[in-house]
This record gives C-alpha cells, sequence and structure tokens, in this order.
C-alpha cells in the first residue's frame, strides 16, 4: 500500500513536470529571428562571414531579439558562434548601455546561426546586442552598442 502511494506520487511529480515543460515553450515563442530588423551589420565589411542583427515586435511590452548569423564561406560550416542581448535603462542616445535586463547567451557549433536570444519590455528602450563567431583560425566579433531608442 505504502509502496502504491509513493508510485502514485511520483507519477503526479512527472505529469506536473511535464505540464510546466509544455506551458514553458510557449513563453519562448516571442522570440525569434524575424520581425522588423533595427540594426544589422556584417563583418568584415569586405567579405563577410558573420552578421549581428537585431529584430524588434511589439509583443510584451516591446520585444528585441538578436541573431548572429554565418555568411559567405561560412554558411553552413560549422563554427562557434554565440549571440547574447540587454535592454538597457538608457531611452535615447548613443554610447554604452546600462543593462537593466540580460538574456542568456546562446554559444555552440552552429552551421547558420546563433539565437535567438532575445529581451521583452523594450518599447521605449535602447538594446545592445553582442555577437562573436570563431571562423579559419580567427575570432569575428560584433558589438552593436544602443539601438532602437
Amino acid at each position: 500500500m505504502m509502496l502504491r502511494k509513493a508510485f502514485g506520487a511520483l507519477l503526479a511529480l512527472l505529469t506536473f513536470g511535464t505540464v510546466l515543460v509544455v506551458t514553458a515553450a510557449p513563453s519562448q515563442a516571442a522570440v525569434a529571428c524575424s520581425g522588423t530588423v533595427t540594426y544589422s551589420y556584417a563583418y568584415p565589411p569586405s567579405n563577410p562571414v558573420a552578421e549581428l542583427v537585431i529584430y524588434y515586435n511589439s509583443t510584451n511590452g516591446g520585444t528585441n531579439s538578436a541573431c548572429m548569423y554565418h555568411r559567405g564561406a561560412a554558411y553552413g560550416s560549422s563554427a562557434r558562434t554565440s549571440v547574447q542581448i540587454a535592454r538597457c535603462a538608457e531611452t535615447s542616445g548613443t554610447g554604452s548601455c546600462t543593462a537593466t535586463a540580460v538574456s542568456s547567451k546562446d554559444n555552440g557549433d552552429y552551421l547558420y546561426y546563433a539565437g535567438p536570444r532575445g529581451v521583452t519590455g523594450t518599447a521605449n528602450n535602447c538594446v545592445d546586442a553582442y555577437g562573436e563567431m570563431d571562423w579559419a583560425g580567427t575570432t569575428y566579433w560584433i558589438r552593436s552598442g544602443r539601438q532602437g531608442c
């Protein structure tokens, strides 16, 4: 009898955990490599292998997402690639960003891009994104600086 109760409790816990996973997934749906492009920079300019792009959509009080794309010869080739984005306290201007929210960093060996990573509540704030890619023995990095404000 005690074993049956313990098994029932474990089954209920597993079922509840599964429901949490299923219900947690839609919160990421608002963060995508799509929307209105507010920043795009490919590097190096003459023969790009990496491009950092910031997107905006109006969900959740404004959502900005960032993706670091492989371009040119790097497209479709495995390379360590990462991206991260922050919401700034600043609402205008240029310069450094005082981060009020920072996304997790997406970092791995990818064929096409890293991301998306996103922050919400950006409708009246600047954002700052950072992307990095190791390609052919060189690390390419792009920092957007304050954008979208």
